[in-house]
């Protein structure tokens, strides 16, 4: 009978010429698998392959007309100035009936763009020049009439809960690639219309929300983390103080494990110390090129302000940030797209964001970022075919819109899905906002049915209990 040998050649390596090498990297793995138990915000894997590895947001608050930029309807020309009844969601809730109005036709003409022959009007000259980059999903449909409800459902996945955001879901779900930066950052965010609640983390744990920087109405250069350098203290100083307060955190979390408030305030102290060195140089555009700055229209008006913000999305996702949201809109429950009888408003409002939205996409492309970068730009909804008070504006529409998607495995010069003919209701491959939702997530490596937290009793996810991945959008 043949006895196995007391050693296993595995054994023997790691006992004997091999083992302080084994014992060095088995304690170096300990240490990496203690920090990553101590810091909730480490790298980790999600449930699928990703396709990409962060997500810029570019929310244009308030709701962009679809029908006046994306989606085409030639029967909004030929039925321009003609009554008709709509059954629109917005009128029956204050009503109970539908809407009698004027079929109002676009305000600036369409062109077939690109080699894709996607057709895009003269609201976006810039973003039209690239339609061969992004995907336009023309069958949007959401929940909430209204601003509020519609624009926390965007971020949160519920018009009337206190959820956490999606940027918060997807860095508990992924945590960060850059110790030394927040994992989620929102810029120039909005006071109104959810507010804090559309980049807070609700009942995740703290450690997971947003970090804001700046605010609407403020300008971005001016915008920038608070208290970042010390006004007196020397850096030897602010590194003793830093140990001191590192240590006493340290021995109240082992005292209070699982203490998630506790946990995400020693965390806060940790990131803080460590943006003191790291953040000025991510949000410090001083380093960029004449050509680069041309190409978000920094310097020049009315692109300077967008533009700053646009470029500092693109230096944050290169420094590992992995989900950065532009605001654009203002701290108003009428915000900026929000033109119900003055449409013509628009071409303010996209004359400020085109050019810097084009040329973040080309800039992400040029350095190779775009392939592993998701970019969604879009609104909470989109606005009527008729014109409002019979005026010159159009009123909320949240059963047919638009949104682009480019990068991050997303099909380039791709259309997906059709509203009726007069733009009003997704009518062909329907995309509800927690189908979206669910999509995005799974291109970064989650599966939204399965990254969840028990709150409460129940196990709680972004899209509830709804949401499908819409894999006909994908490469």
């Amino acid at each position: 009978m043949n006895y196995p040998p007391f050693l296993t050649r595995r054994q023997a390596l790691q006992q004997l010429a091999c083992g302080f090498g084994y014992m060095a990297f088995a304690g170096l793995a300990a240490q990496a698998a203690a920090r990553s138990a101590t810091n909730p915000l480490s790298a980790r894997a999600g449930h699928l392959a990703p396709r990409a590895k962060r997500v810029i947001f570019l929310f244009m608050g308030g709701g962009v007309s679809h029908l006046d930029s994306f989606d085409y309807k030639p029967t909004l020309y030929a039925r321009d100035g003609q009554m008709l009844d709509f059954l629109d969601q917005r009128a029956i809730a204050k009503t109970g009936m539908g809407a009698t109005g004027r079929v109002m036709k676009p305000m600036w003409d369409f062109k077939q763009r690109g080699q894709c022959g996607r057709w895009v009007s003269e609201l976006f000259p810039h973003m039209a020049e690239l339609a061969d980059d992004y995907c336009v999903v023309r069958s949007m449909h959401t929940d909430g009439v209204a601003h509020g409800p519609a624009t926390l459902f965007l971020h949160t996945g519920a018009t009337n809960q206190i959820r956490p955001s999606m940027g918060s879901w997807i860095t508990y779900g992924l945590g960060s690639e850059n110790e030394n930066l927040p994992a989620f950052v929102s810029l120039s965010p909005t006071l109104a219309n959810g507010g804090p609640r559309n980049y807070g983390s609700a009942f995740l744990p703290a450690v997971y929300q947003g970090t804001a920087i700046g605010r609407a109405g403020q300008k971005a250069i001016e915008a920038g983390l608070r208290n970042v350098r010390h006004p007196t203290r020397t850096a030897a100083e602010q590194q003793r103080q830093f140990e001191l307060v590192r240590a006493l955190n340290e021995e109240q979390l082992r005292a209070k494990p699982g203490d998630y408030e506790l946990e995400a305030a020693a965390s806060s102290f940790e990131l803080g110390w460590r943006l003191q060195n790291h953040a000025p140089d991510a949000l410090d555009l001083s380093k960029e090129s004449a050509a680069t700055l041309a190409l978000y229209g920094i310097g020049e008006e009315p692109t300077d302000d967008y533009g700053r913000q646009c470029l500092q999305a693109r230096r944050l996702a290169e420094s590992g940030v992995r989900y950065i949201q532009v605001n654009y809109s203002d701290n108003t429950n009428n915000p900026a797209w929000d033109q119900h009888s003055n449409l013509p408003k628009h071409k303010d409002h996209a004359v400020r964001v085109d050019k810097p939205v084009a040329g973040l996409l080309q800039d992400l492309k040029a350095r190779g970022l775009l392939e592993d970068t998701i970019v969604w730009w879009g609104s909470e909804f989109g606005r009527t075919p008729y014109a409002e008070r019979n005026g010159t504006g159009r009123d909320h529409n949240p059963t047919g819109f638009s949104v682009l998607l480019a990068g991050g495995g997303f099909k380039p010069g791709f259309a997906y899905g059709e509203t009726d003919d007069f733009g009003h209701f997704a009518i062909e491959n329907k995309v509800h906002m927690h189908d979206l939702h669910a999509t995005i997530m799974h291109q970064l490596g989650l599966d939204h049915e399965k990254l969840t937290f028990r709150h409460d009793g129940r196990d709680f996810r972004l899209t509830d209990v709804h949401g499908h991945v819409v894999k006909d959008i994908l490469l």
